[in-house]
């Protein structure tokens, strides 16, 4: 699957994603309010762009009503982590992440609600999905090869920030970390279809039909993963 990233004036990062079973240009607004444009492979990026620029009245409305994701306390972050806030004698806020815990350290006078803090809860939690991804899936990835008869070379944990996964055509799986926010069938199902690719390539009537032997219900997986987006979120 081709990229780009381009910035347009008044709608900022857009990403913008060629894939070959793509039909039409579609956009979606995802939870942070960076675009993403998918279209059929053929379709030149400038067009794309234009089509984002014509919708710009749409774009702004959906940006509008999303808003920053704050992060409080206790809240939970991926399958394991509990975020905490302690005050600190340090002039600046630091971060500790631990198999359970993400630990923000904050100077008197600070609050987690503080843009600063914000920043750092983010970049601790990306830390500790990182962590929590290293630790379950390569195993489970192992584990439901083995069961259905796949072969794969290598797997990666990445931080990606428009796929949840990818598979090359040498057979080497990455996963994207945020994974670990998602229900445990989901994330099989995305395990699933990295390994149908390590047979058939492309997206299509025969990769679908295969994927379907493996996913139990596969247009209902099909349609929740689409309800989610590979960015940061917090489990309630």
């Amino acid at each position: 699957m081709a990229q780009k990233q381009v910035h347009i004036a008044e709608i900022g990062p857009v990403v913008l994603q060629k894939r070959k079973g793509a039909r039409s240009i579609r956009l979606t607004v995802g939870h942070d309010g960076n675009l993403r444009i998918s279209m059929p492979h053929w379709t030149p990026y400038a067009a794309a762009e234009a089509f984002a620029i014509s919708k710009l009245a749409w774009i702004k409305a959906q940006q509008d009503g999303k808003t920053s994701r704050l992060f409080g306390p206790d809240e939970r972050i991926g399958k394991s982590h509990r975020l905490r806030f302690t005050i600190s004698t340090s002039h600046t806020v630091t971060t500790r992440v631990t198999p359970t815990e993400l630990i923000i350290r904050l100077p008197v006078g600070k609050t987690p609600m503080d843009k600063d803090v914000q920043s750092a809860v983010r970049a601790s939690a990306v830390r500790a999905l990182k962590q929590e991804a290293k630790k379950l899936l390569p195993g489970r990835l192992e584990s439901m090869a083995a069961r259905h008869g796949f072969d794969y070379r290598h797997v990666t944990i990445k931080h990606l920030k428009a796929r949840w996964g990818s598979c090359s055509s040498t057979k080497d799986i990455a996963l994207n970390c945020f994974l670990m926010q998602l229900p445990w069938e989901l994330i099989d199902y995305v395990i699933l279809h990295e390994l149908v690719h390590t047979k058939i390539m492309a997206h299509g009537e025969k990769f679908w039909g295969e994927l379907a032997k493996y996913v139990n219900d596969l247009p209902a997986k099909r349609k929740a993963i689409r309800a989610h987006q590979p960015t940061l979120m917090t489990v309630d």
